[in-house]
């Protein structure tokens, strides 16, 4: 196996990736096209064999569990990473996430002048994730402008024009398996880790990772021009706690390493009763003439959320709780109990989202045997439906949303969480297992509390409806700590920086104090906004790799 590998692997490679998320797929698809004569590694954990547990996710310690999910339920090992279990949502980031505000916690070099140069890559992005157009408001969608999410709803400081956009959802490792074996100059390596790079010498330049094979341990040594972290914000900010080597030319380790640990606060405390025509009410999906699944939801004004020092939120429209039999909803029953089958419920949604749904416990099973057969032949026929619509189509019916006649809705809301240097991962004395500590901070709770009341005046003084609470207002604070459970959407911890006093990486990923080593990854984000990551980051891996171009020389 030694020698073998050894004849394998190029004596120099131009980029070594680590790390075959979307980020790392996107990135070593993007150089390899854009320079057919440059070699280069792309290095996975998760070997060929379907993935199962692993040391990586073993090694991590939670010292908050009620506040975080398990590190099994928020990442994958293998070819295409989290994208296996990913549900298909594409965000735009919003122009608030890049403007200077407190929620930065320092010096950060997102700012306007990178929103817009981001946006140059954003269309590239969409094709990778096969969302259609990079088009996120409805604004810029002639057949769509014009409609509102209910009747006699006005824009104002709350909007309802912002869209996602639904992938297929691609599964990154099935979907470009073939074009990474197809590239000549690519080579993927699985089933080994990333563990340490060689010192930098005088002028920042690490010729040497070691990549330790996850079967037998052997330890390997990869030579590369430039090397990338492309992997999720654990395993990112792991390597780069264990390999403190790498800022000896700043004579000392970044301040900010593992800390500011973000995610979102998601979760529903309340429900919205329209007063106008159910009919009307954009509940559920819209489709495009494309066939890509959109779906819009509640945002605030960038101006109204920095004069008011809020954090960046978007609320949707959603069912009740699945668990609550008192919904009298039979086809939401008899989906709540399917999920409740060990086998089939791991089937049909990730560890994570089949949480949200069944709370990790079973609940009043008889009511919702009631409530199914008291809504025959709907409550088989209406989950038929979309068994097919989100399982057998090609593209998925991306989630289940149920049209009410009484104009009554949950609200969902996504909300970004601000940068806390309290929130951090450190490195156990082990030198090897990751001490994650994570919690909502009162402002990120009062926060989502503010929102929702701004969002309930809108709507009354609209005239479009009413919010009604589910608890009372000295409840709120803890309901919103226990569901906010985070650990799907990591971002903060080798944060992007002005200089190494505030940040690990600079403004193009380079890691501090090095000259060849970067980090793709959402853990370069400073901020977390109000949307999931996954998709910004393939712009920023796209970007990358048009600098890496620039900067590595024949």
């Amino acid at each position: 196996m030694e020698t073998k590998l050894a004849d394998a692997l190029q004596p120099v490679y131009d980029v070594c990736v680590i790390g075959s998320g979307p980020a790392g797929i996107i990135l070593a698809l993007e150089y390899s096209c854009l320079n057919p004569g440059k070699k280069i590694l792309l290095v996975e954990y998760g070997g060929k064999e379907p993935a199962g547990k692993n040391t990586l996710d073993s090694s991590i310690q939670l010292k908050n569990p009620l506040y975080h999910h398990k590190p099994e339920e928020c990442t994958n090992k293998g070819l295409g990473g989290t994208s296996a279990t990913w549900g298909g949502r594409c965000v735009m980031w919003d122009e608030v996430d890049f403007m200077d505000r407190t929620e930065t916690n320092g010096a950060s070099p997102w700012n306007m002048n990178l929103f817009k140069e981001i946006n140059q890559y954003v269309q590239r992005a969409s094709k990778y994730f096969e969302c259609g157009e990079a088009k996120f408001n409805l604004h810029d969608l002639p057949q769509l402008n014009g409609h509102r999410i209910a009747e006699n709803f006005i824009e104002g400081i709350v909007t309802d024009s912002a869209v996602e956009r639904w992938s297929i959802p691609t599964r990154f490792g099935p979907r470009y398996e073939r074009d990474i074996v197809k590239r000549p100059n690519l080579t993927l390596l699985q089933g080994f880790e990333g563990r340490d790079f060689s010192s930098p010498d005088a002028c920042g330049k690490c010729k040497i990772l070691c990549i330790r094979e996850v079967k037998s341990q052997k330890l390997y040594e990869v030579r590369a021009e430039a090397f990338v972290i492309a992997t999720g914000a654990h395993e990112a900010t792991r390597i780069l706690l264990r390999n403190t080597r790498l800022f000896k030319n700043l004579n000392t380790v970044p301040s900010a390493l593992g800390k500011y640990y973000q995610g979102h606060l998601s979760g529903k405390i309340a429900s919205v009763r329209f007063s106008g025509d159910p009919k009307k009410t954009d509940y559920g999906f819209i489709r495009n003439n494309a066939g890509v699944y959109l779906r819009r939801r509640f945002q605030f004004s960038n101006d109204f959320l920095l004069k008011q020092g809020l954090l960046n939120t978007a609320i949707w429209l959603d069912n009740p709780l699945y668990h609550d039999p008192k919904h009298r909803n039979g086809a939401m029953s008899f989906m709540y109990l399917a999920m409740l089958i060990p086998v089939l419920g791991k089937k049909l949604a990730p560890p994570a989202i089949a949480h949200s749904i069944t709370k990790g416990q079973k609940h009043a099973v008889n009511e919702h045997i009631w409530n199914v057969l008291r809504g025959m032949p709907g409550s088989l026929l209406t989950p038929a439906s979309i068994f097919y619509r989100r399982y057998i189509q090609k593209r998925k019916l991306p989630g289940i949303f149920l049209f009410n006649p009484q104009n009554y809705y949950a609200l969902h809301f996504h909300a970004e969480q601000s940068a806390s240097p309290l929130n951090k991962m450190e490195l156990a004395v082990d030198g090897e297992t990751l001490v994650i500590d994570y919690k909502p901070s009162e402002a990120d709770v009062n926060s989502v509390i503010k929102l929702h009341d701004v969002l309930n005046k809108w709507l009354q003084q609209c005239g479009c409806g009413a919010l009604e609470y589910w608890y009372t207002p000295d409840e709120l604070p803890e309901v919103i700590r226990s569901t906010s459970r985070g650990g799907i959407h990591q971002s903060g911890t080798t944060r992007m920086g002005c200089s190494s006093n505030t940040g690990v990486v600079d403004g193009n990923l380079k890691v501090w104090g090095t000259d060849n080593i970067y980090v793709c990854s959402s853990s370069v984000f400073p901020v977390s906004g109000q949307a999931n990551p996954t998709f910004l980051l393939g712009a920023f891996a796209i970007r990358l790799a048009n600098r890496l171009s620039m900067s590595i020389k024949n």
